[in-house]
């Protein structure tokens, strides 16, 4: 699975690093070592894949994400940072970075997780056509997976890719509890390296978007010790 990846890095040895072991995988690599750099080279090569530092000069990782997204561009991004927070976790994800490591990393583990996002991208790009579609609907919510769009009761609701795969993926089943391992499955196939909270990551930043009270969801419910379920609130039975 040979693929076109530019590697954002402006630490010399661990671009390097990385070049060496993607192109030992047979992929075409490209180095650079600033965020400009990146959305350059993004516009005019249009890779397969971006392994994005989020610490860089002139632009940093995240607002190269960001541009990227604003410019509806769908390739993956696996982000690199020494930053571990969780705060840091979220606000990469939910700009729509598709996976996220920190440093120090095992270059096998990058490698492991490159590959699951390339298997994920070539399988949706080598699709055959079907029939479109059909909107989901999960009482006031609307997923229509051919427009990429949804909605809340008429108000669209922006979603970056990976939120919006989960919540395809709960729209199509309602009131079905998904666990986490399938939840992931949507998200980076069966690669067992890519961990389980991101799913987590992913399903509360879509409560900010999707329920009236986040902390206290109505729609987006965690059934404790399983997983997740997408539900009607207007079907919900009243509390005595």
């Amino acid at each position: 699975m040979c693929a076109d990846v530019i590697v954002a890095e402006d630490d010399e040895k661990q671009a390097e690093l990385v070049r060496r072991y993607l192109e030992r995988e047979g992929h075409a690599v490209r180095i650079v070592g600033d965020g400009l750099a990146a959305l350059d080279a993004v516009r005019h090569q249009e890779p397969d894949l971006l392994v994005l530092d989020v610490m860089m000069p002139r632009a940093d990782g995240l607002d190269v994400v960001r541009v990227l997204r604003s410019e509806n561009r769908e390739l993956p991004v696996l982000m690199l940072t020494a930053r571990s927070t969780e705060d840091d976790l979220l606000l990469g994800l939910d700009l729509g970075a598709d996976d996220y490591m920190t440093k120090p990393y095992s270059p096998r583990e990058l490698m492991a997780r490159v590959r699951t996002l390339l298997r994920r991208t070539r399988r949706t790009a080598s699709a055959e056509p079907v029939a479109e579609d059909p909107v989901l609907r999960v009482g006031a919510l609307v997923v229509d997976p051919a427009r990429h769009q949804v909605s809340v009761a008429g108000g669209a609701v922006e979603c970056t890719p990976g939120e919006f795969r989960i919540l395809a993926a709960l729209a199509a089943g309602p009131d079905r509890v998904f666990s986490r391992q399938r939840l992931l499955e949507e998200l980076h196939g069966f690669d067992r390296y890519i961990s389980a909270r991101t799913v987590d990551v992913h399903v509360m930043n879509l409560r900010k978007k999707i329920e009236r009270a986040p902390r206290r969801p109505e729609r987006l419910l965690t059934v404790f010790g399983v997983g997740y379920k997408l539900t009607d609130p207007a079907k919900a039975t009243p509390r005595a």
